[in-house]
């Protein structure tokens, strides 16, 4: 089972406001996970608490202003209450991630021998990130301030890296 993680914690301190309160991505985030092969949507809020689509999970990461770690140490948590066997990391910045990209990701992990995979649009990385069970542990001992699962996954020669640029074009929006 794959339980989507939405990181949607943070400020948006470029953006002028947290982005989990710019109309429209919130559910098309929800929409990406869900319709892209997620058993459950966990929805990691912070700075900003809002209502969560009928069928998500709100947690709430504390300690959220620490940075990106704490939602994904709040999300990963999250996914571990459910028994999940993998964890799509997805972030509330990229609009244009739909359910074909979070689907072919999943996929990726889903039938390699790692159970880690990444989007990738054209030569950058992106989200989503799909971390199997296994990883967890890991991933958790390296997350610090606003690094999230990347330094984990960078030091790693087996992760599916998911070309994902002929359906979308991944970009974090970080300004309105």
């Amino acid at each position: 089972m794959a339980v989507g993680v939405l990181l949607a914690a943070g400020a948006g301190r470029r953006y002028g406001k947290p982005k989990v309160l710019v109309e429209g991505w919130l559910d098309a985030a929800v929409h990406a996970l869900r319709d892209g092969g997620c058993a459950d949507v966990v929805l990691v809020l912070g700075a900003a608490e809002v209502a969560a689509p009928p069928g998500v999970t709100p947690v709430v990461a504390a300690d959220w202003n620490e940075g990106l770690s704490a939602s994904v140490r709040a999300g990963l948590a999250a996914a571990d209450r459910r028994h999940a066997d993998y964890a799509v990391l997805h972030v509330i910045d990229t609009p244009d991630v739909g359910p074909a990209v979070v689907a072919r990701v999943l996929a990726g992990a889903m039938s390699s021998r790692s159970g880690l995979a990444r989007a990738y649009f054209g030569d950058r990385p992106g989200h989503p990130v799909v971390l199997a069970r296994r990883h967890w542990p890991a991933v958790l001992a390296r997350l610090s301030g606003d690094r999230g699962a990347g330094d984990y996954l960078r030091g790693r020669s087996d992760v599916e890296n998911v070309e994902c640029g002929d359906l979308a074009g991944g970009q974090d929006i970080d300004e309105p």
